[in-house]
């Protein structure tokens, strides 16, 4: 459940949405209870690769990481979810003295912040619920020896290249001059693989792509008949990215915060962008933002790397 302000943003994020040539909604959105419990179920099909990929490797990269983590430095994650990747983190660099979990769904956030308060009892627990894409602070970032940037999931495949480079900014000022940032990202790779990850047989995918439809509907008075709106997932390859669609089956009007939509037989309304990126690419992309590559590992299964950054006028 959103606060006023948030309702308030949500309300016209949505309502904005819906009034464009191309109808489309924030995927931040997905991420109410149901939404967050929903994707957790994502990540156990078969199909979705990136989770057990990314695990894998980060499970080598912490270990290497780890020696290189100064006593009582912060950890921060943006998008944190469950926070299952960062116990990876937390397992091998036990100096971490603070956790700072971002996340913009409150109580997915609560129940993460709580399992981890629990399994390490000599971590300092300090949740941010909030959209990590707008500007954050947090003062006791100001007082670690350290800071550590941790994005896993190759969130970042879900911006357009202008939100991701805005995004990457915005880390940049909250981390500090002297943090380290990693990032996980999906490289290109079998459309045959890329379709069926978001195309599960046990649709789950499709039941997270509808369930932003429940949520209007619940929060903001919608009328959105859930039958009538089937899930799309699609490869764009101009823009290197899956794009997930909701069609609409037929010709219908829905009413969204007393205001009425309309869609024709086929029209869909653009929910995500997955976009998935060469080594190469992603590095034109950080460097655009301030920072630099320190290190890059990729997985031996399907093609998925980790980048640990640095600022730029960092040595």
């Amino acid at each position: 459940m959103l606060d006023g302000e948030a309702n308030t943003q949500f309300e016209a994020d949505v309502l904005e949405g819906l009034s464009r040539p191309q109808k489309t909604l924030a995927p931040k959105y997905f991420y109410d209870e149901a939404g967050s419990a929903l994707f957790e179920a994502i990540c156990q099909t078969p199909e979705y690769y990136p989770t057990r990929v990314e695990t894998a490797l980060l499970a080598r990269v912490a270990r290497e990481l780890a020696p290189d983590i100064e006593p009582g430095a912060a950890l921060v994650e943006f998008g944190s979810g469950a926070s299952e990747k960062t116990r990876l983190i937390l397992d091998a660099a036990s100096s971490i003295g603070l956790y700072v979990p971002i996340d913009i769904s409150v109580e997915a956030l609560a129940a993460a912040a709580a399992r981890i308060a629990a399994a390490y009892p000599n971590l300092r627990v300090a949740p941010i619920a909030a959209d990590f894409t707008q500007p954050l602070r947090h003062a006791a970032l100001d007082r670690a020896p350290a800071v550590v940037g941790f994005f896993p999931g190759s969130t970042i495949g879900n911006f357009t290249p202008a939100e991701a480079r805005r995004f990457l900014t915005g880390a940049h000022a909250l981390l500090g001059p002297r943090a380290s940032f990693l990032i996980g990202v999906d490289l290109v790779k079998d459309l045959d693989v890329l379709r069926a990850a978001y195309n599960d047989a046990a649709g789950v995918t499709a039941a997270f792509n509808l369930n932003v439809l429940a949520r209007i509907n619940r929060e903001l008075g919608g009328d959105f008949r859930l039958d009538q709106f089937a899930h799309r997932a699609i490869w764009n390859a101009e823009l290197s990215r899956i794009e997930m669609h909701l069609e609409s089956l037929k010709a219908q009007t829905v009413w969204v915060a007393g205001r009425p939509f309309h869609f024709e037989s086929g029209e869909t309304l653009h929910t995500e962008n997955s976009h998935k990126f060469t080594v190469p690419a992603f590095t034109a992309l950080a460097m655009s933002a301030g920072w630099r590559i320190n290190t890059c590992w990729t997985s031996d299964d399907q093609p998925f790397a980790a980048f640990l950054l640095a600022p730029a006028a960092s040595r």
